[in-house]
């Protein structure tokens, strides 16, 4: 089971939402759910959350490139949107995977002639955190903090930023 939040900044201080992921398909979904949240451009954090299993940060500010932070690249690739993150720390196209299905160079032994550039993309996802670990430093949480985070994530950053308890017990 999922839980996804968003934890926009506002001139009043941080606001804790809860979101529906039933619409989000893609990380560019997520993406622009985020921005939706914010308003003028403000930093939007969209949080999501596996069973305990890994959480996954995305801060958006405004039109910025994303940052994107996953606590356990490993467990999160085994999940529907957590392989969305994980596959775009490590540079891979989820639409590669159907090109493997098919031979369709013209190989005899059915495997593709691959670059050294795609086969790394290939690679399993690592065990442990993956992704920008500085995502929260401006904003308080340094990297150690965030790497050392269990349980309820969640929580620890919403009470690091001042998002107030209420809000977030709201959303839960």
């Amino acid at each position: 089971m999922y839980f996804a939040a968003l934890l926009a900044r506002t001139a009043e201080g941080w606001e804790a939402s809860d979101t529906e992921l039933d619409d989000v398909e893609t990380l560019t979904d997520l993406i622009e759910l985020a921005r939706g949240a914010s308003k003028d451009d403000d930093t939007v954090l969209a949080f999501l959350e596996h069973e305990d299993a890994w959480f996954g940060v995305v801060r958006v500010d405004g039109e910025d490139d994303p940052h994107i932070y996953v606590s356990d690249a490993a467990a999160a690739a085994r999940t529907s949107y957590g392989s969305m993150l994980t596959d775009e720390l490590l540079g891979r196209d989820p639409d590669d995977d159907l090109d493997s299905l098919v031979d369709l160079d013209g190989t005899e032994d059915g495997e593709p002639d691959r670059d050294d550039e795609d086969a790394d993309s290939d690679a399993p996802a690592p065990v442990g955190p993956l992704g920008d670990g500085d995502i929260l430093a401006d904003l308080g949480m340094e990297e150690k903090e965030l790497k050392a985070l269990e349980g309820d994530a969640l929580e620890s950053i919403a009470d690091m930023l001042g998002c107030s308890m209420e809000g977030l017990e709201a959303v839960r």
